[in-house]
């Protein structure tokens, strides 16, 4: 006997496909959990429980022959991914009643993959922080520890997906805003290539940095997340690597091969910013599980370091120049205010130099790692930061710097343009701590193997915070 929610979200797709379960029960069976947890969590800004109910009625009443794989699961959608007919607030007291007309190409693709949201997702304002707490929602906490953030900006998708209020969800990663929350919460975080999933039909694909990519308890469940979102869509400026044999879950069930492995924990964006022993340790776990299996551990020195940011942040300024009513501009966030104000005197010249030079120490960094299969270093230098620590000071310049230096690794992937995994493999204090592994551009079957193997071979298995348990619910027999 087991309750649904232990259920992965794999188990619960083939539940439904053995007539053991319905949509329709999966469906209210989470909506309770989400009324029950939602708002302690901070996990959902709006929910939408009335057409997450239709959609599962339609989806029962569907025939059987023709249904794709994830047909009838629940899933929710980050609030900075435009919803048609849904309100989509991107984080920020100015968006509160947008509604936007459209849905963006990775919406549709996971309701075409049978997905059923059950509402949106907490996320930073505008998606520019690693922490989740505006003005439109409660803050995202982490629910191994109420009093921690569940980071972001896929804060809320991440504690949902640990809560128990989903079985996985769509996040955004242009700066590590899916890794950052899965290694806090305990989670598997997939940031795919460049290229491989739609950013659509909006927008001009931000200097390659963003991209939508799974939050799982899970490497397959996350693989098999991907397959929904990666389907190729006409007229984006990437160009998608060629898919695995057979697609990302394929790929993630299949042996891997010996891999070459290089491993590093000198924080890349922030030099001098010590690694915190829980997080040193947590890479020699998983270099202990990696040459255990079979596979060579090398150390090696990081592919970029601190010369990088002051070129990301060039960027990221620029980024956080989104289309803002001058009416609206008040309601934003301090932290907001000062990255726009930053973002507004950078020229054209400087910004089309700053791109440049990033893309010069890009071809450096991935031809010195070029040797490698894979790279591991810790998702964080620090394990984990309470909510309201970053804007304690009230300073938003501080602010900034200080996540600079609690996340030093993730964004350089999102530069390189690299696929990118954050997976837990230990625990401190009670609380999860993950490691990065980083593979080869396009290279996304290959890094997605060995997470799941990694994963096999650390256990970290059926770990759950005490807010799993917290209300008794529905069971499937036999499972």
């Amino acid at each position: 006997m087991a309750d649904l929610h232990d259920l992965t979200a794999l188990e619960q797709a083939s539940a439904i496909r053995r007539g053991e379960v319905s949509s329709a029960e999966l469906v209210d069976h989470y909506l309770a959990r989400i009324e029950a947890h939602g708002d302690t969590v901070g996990a959902f800004v709006t929910v939408t429980a009335e057409q997450a109910r239709a959609q599962a009625k339609t989806a029962d009443g569907a025939p059987a022959e023709g249904r794709p794989p994830l047909h009838g699961v629940p899933t929710a959608i980050k609030d900075l991914t435009m919803t048609a007919g849904v309100r989509t607030t991107l984080g920020s007291a100015a968006f509160a009643d947008f509604v936007p007309p459209v849905d963006a190409d990775v919406v549709a693709l996971l309701r075409g993959a049978g997905t059923v949201s059950l509402g949106k997702t907490t996320t930073s304002e505008l998606g520019i922080s690693l922490y989740s707490e505006g003005e439109v929602a409660p803050p995202a906490r982490n629910p191994w520890g109420l009093a921690y953030t569940a980071g972001g900006s896929s804060g809320g998708a991440a504690a949902a997906v640990a809560a128990g209020l989903v079985p996985f969800a769509q996040g955004s990663d242009g700066g590590g805003s899916v890794r950052i929350p899965a290694a806090l919460c305990g989670l598997v975080g997939v940031k795919p290539s460049r290229g491989v999933v739609s950013g659509g039909p909006l927008g001009f694909g931000a200097f390659g940095l963003p991209t939508a990519g799974p939050l799982a308890r899970t490497v397959t469940d996350a693989a098999a997340l991907l397959d929904a979102m990666a389907v190729p869509v006409a007229g984006e400026p990437y160009l998608a690597p060629p898919p695995p044999d057979g697609g990302y879950l394929a790929a993630a069930r299949r042996p891997g091969s010996r891999l070459r492995v290089g491993r590093f924990t000198t924080p890349m964006l922030a030099g001098d910013q010590p690694v915190d022993p829980a997080c040193a340790g947590a890479v020699d776990m998983a270099a202990a599980a990696l040459a255990g299996a079979g596979h060579e551990v090398v150390d090696v020195p990081p592919p970029l370091g601190p010369e990088v940011w002051p070129l990301f942040e060039t960027i990221w300024y620029v980024l956080a120049l989104a289309p803002v009513p001058p009416d609206r501009e008040p309601r934003l966030l301090p932290l907001t205010r000062l990255m726009r104000e930053r973002g507004a005197a950078v020229t054209v010249p400087q910004l089309m130099t700053t791109l440049a030079e990033l893309q010069i120490q890009v071809r450096r960094g991935v031809h010195a790692t070029a040797g490698y299969d894979l790279l591991l270093c810790p998702t964080l230098a620090m394990p984990q930061a309470r909510v309201g620590s970053f804007t304690a000071a009230g300073d938003p310049a501080l602010d900034f710097d200080m996540q600079r230096r609690f996340s030093p690794y993730c964004a350089v992937f999102n530069v390189t343009g690299q696929p990118s995994v954050s997976l837990p493999v230990t625990q401190v204090d009670g609380m999860p701590v993950g490691v990065l592994l980083t593979g080869r551009p396009g290279a996304d079957g290959a890094l997605l193997a060995a997470a799941a193997e990694l994963e096999a071979s650390l256990g970290w298995g059926d770990r759950h915070p005490e807010i799993w348990r917290a209300t008794p619910s529905a069971t499937v027999n036999g499972v």
